[in-house]
């Protein structure tokens, strides 16, 4: 990192970087920043980590257009004041544009307020049409950016899969405790795809078939055939790799929010003789957590 120290008596607040001089790197800082680099391009070139200094070398050179993130609001507001001037109240903008009620206040809460001209009954109307339309805009955006953010992952090679592996071990499988000694690999979860990606990752690691057990645990109100049938489908283990399903006995006041056709319980895979294995993935995360420190280390300085 570049060594920044004080030289009283300048009118730069007597800033030094190395042999140079505050003035020189600022030189340097704003030929970069004119070439078109980012705060953080900048920031790596010149080994200035500090924030306050790396400001000043920066004062008054304005960023450069890529890095300025567009505003997608712009072009919403500017319809929604339009609106608004031809008489549209809050809720018939929402329902025209999808967006919420607190946003169009915001935007056209200068503008005069248009004439009531509508019975309570067909405002109450409007207002649910527009939280629907709101609805169906956020719905929407969220799969959307689902689909670009599952686009940006692409292929994963054999070590990506194995680093994932061993995270999604270390975050959903039993652990050994120092008060109590359980050295096996043992992983629970309910999301389907969660086992999935655990599976290849065994299979990766060269797991056998013959050495893993299933057992679906699930609520006893639930459809235990269905989801038993489910796992067999989705694991292709053998039915009998499969263990006895545990079922969950509750009280009849008792409320179940996790019910519906998706509704398949837990699924524990557990590795038979798995003493080794569980020694080795508690090896790999202490590795991750050592390898990843170093990204750290900046913020620390």
């Amino acid at each position: 990192m570049t060594e920044i120290r004080r030289r009283p008596g300048d009118g730069t607040g007597g800033l030094r970087t190395g042999a140079a001089t505050f003035e020189d790197l600022r030189e340097q800082a704003v030929a970069l920043r004119r070439e078109g680099l980012s705060r953080r391009q900048i920031r790596d070139r010149l080994s200035v980590h500090n924030n306050d200094i790396l400001n000043r070398l920066l004062d008054g050179e304005p960023a450069p257009e890529w890095t300025k993130r567009p505003n997608a609001k712009d072009d919403l507001r500017d319809r929604a004041r339009e609106l608004r001037l031809q008489g549209m109240t809050y809720d018939q903008i929402q329902v025209e544009l999808g967006c919420s009620k607190s946003s169009i206040s915001l935007w056209v809460r200068d503008l005069p307020t248009p004439e009531r001209r509508r019975a309570p009954e067909e405002a109450s109307a409007i207002a649910r049409r527009g939280w629907e339309r709101t609805l169906e805009v956020r719905e929407q955006d969220r799969r959307e950016t689902k689909r670009a953010a599952a686009a940006e992952i692409g292929a994963m090679s054999e070590r990506e899969l194995f680093l994932v592996g061993v995270g999604l071990y270390w975050s959903e499988g039993s652990k050994d405790k120092a008060y109590d000694r359980r050295e096996r690999a043992i992983f629970v979860n309910s999301d389907p795809g969660m086992v999935t990606v655990y599976l290849a990752w065994l299979r990766l690691l060269g797991v056998e078939e013959e050495h893993l057990r299933y057992a679906v645990t699930i609520h006893e109100t639930a459809d235990v055939g269905g989801a038993e049938r489910f796992w067999v489908e989705l694991t292709r283990a053998a039915p009998g790799q499969f263990l006895k399903t545990t079922l969950k006995r509750h009280s009849p006041k008792t409320t179940r929010k996790n019910t519906g056709e998706s509704y398949y319980g837990c699924l524990a895979v557990r590795v038979l003789q798995s003493a080794g294995l569980y020694r080795r993935i508690e090896g790999w995360w202490c590795g991750i957590v050592g390898a990843a420190s170093q990204f750290d280390q900046p913020n620390r300085t």
